[in-house]
């Protein structure tokens, strides 16, 4: 065989394997999507702890959810008897308020949706972003870098013109392998940082690798912060839809 041949058949070889490498490469929407599903599955069920950290105080609140896809949650308060039996529910990205002490069932308006979720440093908004963060936002790569040992992409998420979201821009930390989400930055329309939310604890959760502890920090107010933690999950067991019903919100326990 001709030199020239050989090399024809070398730089041949090189494009295929190039555009076969190029087109198996995940998108960053398709990062963004197996990331979002890893801490919801088809269905979850979980109990949590939460601590809202202040500089002079701190208090406890524990929870129940459930979940189905990004489309519904339903969470229980368990913990303190102040708020225990406070019910919220999110169906596509309208969300409920049960308030059991005067039988009064609330629908949180958009204009509510940036106000504090029970005191934290968490938003309402926060409650409904799962579909939100995948649909409503454009994604890019924008680099890799390493993050607490673990490889990641880092990728950006802008709103599209006709979302109604609350953020400006996230950029998040995912790592390459399995797809765990371990840092969120938030900012505001204005590109000012607003909240870092960090996520930690790795562990085996039935069949798969997932953080299991959340924390998120207000850039103007280091002093304080708001933790989660998974004390029970479990994932893909079935759920009918009409649980996550409005009737359902006054009898779950």
């Amino acid at each position: 065989m001709k030199l020239f041949d050989v090399l024809k058949i070398s730089l041949l070889s090189l494009f295929i394997f190039s555009a076969l490498s190029v087109s198996s490469q995940v998108t960053a929407k398709e990062i963004i999507d197996h990331a979002n599903e890893l801490l919801r599955g088809k269905t979850s069920y979980s109990e949590m702890e939460m601590k809202v950290i202040r500089a002079k105080w701190e208090r406890t609140l524990k929870f129940k959810a459930w979940s189905k896809g990004i489309d519904y949650s339903l969470i229980l308060i368990t913990y303190p008897a102040k708020e225990k039996g406070q019910v919220f529910l999110k169906r596509q990205k309208e969300m409920w308020n049960y308030i059991p002490d005067i039988d009064k069932m609330i629908k949180i308006p958009p204009s509510m949706m940036m106000q504090s979720w029970m005191g934290s440093d968490m938003t309402n908004d926060d409650l409904v972003k799962g579909a939100s963060i995948v649909e409503d936002y454009s994604h890019q790569i924008i680099k890799e870098e390493k993050l607490d040992g673990y490889d990641c992409y880092v990728i950006e998420l802008i709103p599209n013109e006709d979302a109604i979201v609350v953020w400006g821009k996230i950029v998040s930390w995912v790592t390459k392998k399995g797809y765990m989400t371990l840092r969120n930055e938030y900012y505001d329309e204005d590109g000012f940082l607003i909240n870092t939310e960090t996520l930690s604890k790795i562990k085996q959760v039935g069949d798969r690798l997932m953080p299991t502890y959340f924390e998120i920090v207000p850039e103007e107010k280091k002093e304080q912060k708001t933790t989660m933690e998974f004390t029970n999950v479990k994932f893909d067991m079935p759920i009918n839809d009409s649980f996550f019903s409005i009737q359902n919100m006054k009898k779950i326990k």
